[in-house]
């Protein structure tokens, strides 16, 4: 039988198709140039390993920006690598799970589960309301919280020093008005009968 199932007549059932090489001749069905073209940059070994954001040569967008600000200056913080971040806690959280005296430094707060990390800046906000006498020692506070927990008796420590306020720029001196426009607008007046003088002598002459 032609139909019978033998070593002889074992095919895969899906056909397969051998990869044609390419570059072996004009007779290999890719011709003289294989596929990829007479000239240019494809054309070439290698074209295709190209790293991220290329731009086929031409000035690539990173370099054609400005350098001098932005996230590369350590003044443009909280953004690029001089980034920073604080742990919020508020104040109503601290009147909830402190007692009255008690010390609130980034240790309690870790015990407590306020705070996930000791090595990330805590910052007091002053959201809710405290009644209780605390002394809180933390790296940042807003003006907010620092006044209620004052005015509760409490006490503020800051880790880091307290910080400096930055003094206020000097405002631009306003432009002053032009003098010499204005003499030269009172004294026009005056030379007019000068002149007119001046032309009667050389008449009467």
């Amino acid at each position: 039988m032609s139909d019978e199932l033998n070593l002889s007549t074992l095919k895969p059932a899906q056909p397969r198709k051998e990869r044609k090489r390419v570059g072996r001749g004009l007779g290999s069905g890719k011709g003289r140039y294989s596929g990829r073209g007479i000239k240019g940059q494809k054309s070439r070994s290698g074209s295709h390993k190209m790293h991220a954001g290329f731009e086929g040569g031409q000035m690539p967008i990173d370099m054609r920006l400005p350098k001098l600000r932005g996230n590369t200056s350590a003044d443009a913080m909280p953004i690029g690598p001089f980034r920073t971040f604080t742990q919020p806690v508020n104040l109503k959280t601290l009147e909830e799970r402190f007692d009255a005296g008690a010390a609130v430094t980034p240790e309690a707060l870790k015990a407590k589960r306020l705070i996930r990390k000791v090595s990330v800046d805590v910052k007091i906000l002053g959201v809710g309301e405290l009644t209780k006498a605390l002394t809180v020692s933390a790296h940042g506070f807003s003006k907010t919280a620092r006044e209620k927990i004052e005015a509760a008796g409490g006490t503020v420590v800051w880790l880091r020093g307290e910080p400096v306020p930055k003094k206020a720029k000097a405002a631009r001196p306003k432009p002053v008005a032009d003098t010499e426009a204005d003499a030269t607008d009172v004294e026009a007046p005056e030379s007019a009968p000068v002149a007119a003088e001046a032309e009667e002598t050389s008449e009467e002459g």
